[in-house]
């Protein structure tokens, strides 16, 4: 199969295209024909090294894919060969990168047919990241506000969607040119990060949800009421230690299991979550692609069009 794989960490120029043998599925496994991947920043950052070594190379790097079932592992009777389905491989696997990728069939859903392979592709760590933020870590409630931070983002945008839905009043930051897009996907309030402190235009937020990491994260203690939640993305496996008593700071845990990519697959079918922008790249275009994402100053996601 054809894949795109690193065997040392660095900069985008240590991604490799080629060949490698096609993946056979173990016990309770399914091999997928990868149609679509997207890219995340987890990505950049395993390629580069640091927070992310690895013990062994070659490496194919993706988290995130939609395509057809092609083989099942001994035991796997809940799907049949010409299975649609998506899902999210495990962080200490990854391998969404390639024509193939086996993982296990407990963490795989069904993609539903009005659901295109890239749009799949494109939601479904972000939709497990934000449904984990928003639901599982947050627990955000109707008539609540939150502010979303760095809000054109892939996880960003999905949470907008879903506190919105919910029926909570939304309030994010992005660039200028993204306000628009921010407003029609349900955001009440935009504030424009680049000329307005965030921290003088909100106040008494029950939430926060912080996708930018630094001093951002930092800053976001101080829009929250007293018993306010912070969740935190961008600030490494643990997130920033609260400088106030009365609120708590959280870490998203984005376990991998089926329930929540059925409640994204729910969510864009009834029509409450709509995919972010999509830049599409060909597998062979990694580097690129690896690029722009390092910049993060992209709106919406990058996905691979594998097949």
């Amino acid at each position: 199969m054809k894949a795109v794989f690193i065997e040392n960490h660095g900069g985008p120029d240590v991604l490799r295209y080629g060949d490698l043998p096609n993946p056979v599925p173990q016990p309770g496994e399914v091999v997928v024909d990868v149609v679509a991947a997207s890219v995340n920043g987890a990505d950049w950052k395993v390629r580069a090294g640091g927070a992310y070594p690895l013990a062994a190379f070659p490496h194919v790097l993706g988290r995130d894919f939609s395509g057809t079932v092609s083989a099942l592992g001994e035991g796997v009777t809940d799907f049949r060969v010409g299975d649609e389905v998506f899902g999210v491989c495990e962080a200490s696997r990854e391998g969404a990168y390639a024509q193939k990728v086996a993982i296990a069939a407990n963490i795989v859903a069904r993609k539903p047919p009005a659901m295109s392979h890239v749009d799949a592709a494109a939601l479904a760590l972000t939709g497990l990241t934000a449904i984990s933020a928003i639901d599982d870590t947050i627990q955000l409630k109707s008539g609540e506000t939150i502010l979303i931070q760095g809000g054109a983002g892939g996880v960003a945008s999905f949470a907008v969607q879903l506190a919105k839905h919910i029926g909570a009043r939304v309030v994010t930051t992005a660039s200028a040119e993204n306000h628009d897009y921010l407003t029609a996907i349900g955001a009440d309030e935009v504030i424009d990060y680049n000329r307005v402190d965030f921290t003088k235009a909100v106040r008494g937020c029950d939430a926060v949800f912080e996708t930018v990491g630094g001093e951002v994260a930092k800053k976001s203690f101080e829009v929250l009421k007293p018993g306010g939640r912070a969740a935190f993305i961008a600030s490494g496996p643990q997130p920033p230690p609260s400088p106030r008593p009365d609120v708590r700071s959280l870490r998203p845990p984005v376990k991998r299991n089926r329930p929540h990519l059925e409640r994204i697959a729910h969510l864009y079918e009834r029509g409450a979550i709509r995919r972010p922008e999509v830049t599409l790249y060909r597998l062979e275009d990694a580097a690129a692609a690896h690029k722009v994402s390092e910049g993060r100053h992209l709106k919406g996601k990058l996905v691979f069009k594998v097949r």
